[in-house]
């Protein structure tokens, strides 16, 4: 009765492991940085893959002018628009 638990307790990590190696990281999902021009100045943006435009984020951008919520919507903007 306890070698059905034992299988069920060396498998799990195993499945757990496993399934994580198959999930990918931003870093590996992101593209070249891009550049984004806006009223208010350049953002630098780094944008994922078209399917990740939530994660698209600024990297770069004229913070006595824009706060960092703005130039994150503006890097989302260019992401949707990318995906058209």
């Amino acid at each position: 009765m306890n070698a059905p638990r034992i299988k069920t307790l060396i498998l799990l990590p195993v499945i757990a492991v496993v399934t994580a190696a198959c999930i990918p990281t931003p870093e590996e999902l992101e593209t070249p940085p891009v550049k984004v021009q806006t009223p208010k100045g350049v953002v630098t943006c780094q944008l994922y893959r078209q399917n990740r435009v939530t994660w698209d984020r600024a990297i770069d951008f004229p913070a006595t002018k824009m706060s960092v919520p703005e130039a994150d919507a503006y890097c989302r903007q260019e992401g949707q628009r990318r995906l058209k």
